[in-house]
Order: structure tokens, then sequence, then C-alpha cells
């Protein structure tokens, strides 16, 4: 994306890498994920005056991006990634707990499966 260079995402991905090593970080048992089109956001921003959004533009490029991320992880753990807010969930529904939440393997073929860098 440019935000960045590329040297901090992979300093960053090392040092999530060994918190997992860690088991001080983990991935989340079951993401609910909403991503809205991009107009709802600026509508958002351009009707509520009491907040400054200061990265606004930023967090509206990084919505592909993350929605990239969250379809190769449950590619690779299926079931991981429920799409939208339902109204109703039924958690008897959802995969059960990961007995490994500090999968280190899991981290690195998510980073194996995004575009380069």
């Amino acid at each position: 994306m440019g935000a960045a260079p590329v040297t901090r995402f992979e300093h960053e991905l090392a040092a999530v890498r060994q918190m997992f090593t860690e088991r001080r970080l983990g991935f989340a048992d079951v993401v609910l994920l909403s991503i809205p089109d991009p107009q709802q956001p600026a509508t958002q921003r351009n009707g509520d005056h009491t907040r400054r959004r200061g990265h606004f533009d930023l967090h509206a490029r990084l919505s592909e991006p993350l929605a990239e991320w969250y379809a190769v992880l449950d590619r690779l753990d299926p079931g991981r990634v429920v799409d939208g807010f339902p109204s109703e969930l039924d958690i008897a529904m959802l995969a059960p707990p990961r007995p490994n939440r500090h999968d280190t393997e899991l981290l690195d073929g998510l980073g194996d499966e995004l575009p380069t860098l």
C-alpha cells in the first residue's frame, strides 16, 4: 500500500511470530467480519463533526487488504471467519474452539499466501 516501508511490516511480522511462539498472542477462534462499501464510512464521517478522523483515508485504503487477509485465513482454516454481523448467531453452529491459537505454521502460511509485498 505504500503507507509504511515494507521493512516495517517485516519487522512487525517477526515480532508477532515471536509472540505466537511465546503464546502471548494468537488467532481468535472466530472473526465476525464486516467491511462496508467505501461510501458508508465517508457518509458517516461527513455527518459527524464531533470526531476527528485523522487516519480516515488510510483506514479506507486498508479495507481491501483486510478483506484479503481474512479470506486467506478462512481458506487456510475454514470456519474461522464469518462474513458479516448476523442478527442472530448460533454459537453451536460455529467451529469449535481451536486447540492451538498460537499456530505459527498457520501464521507462516498466511504470510506465504498473501501477495508479494
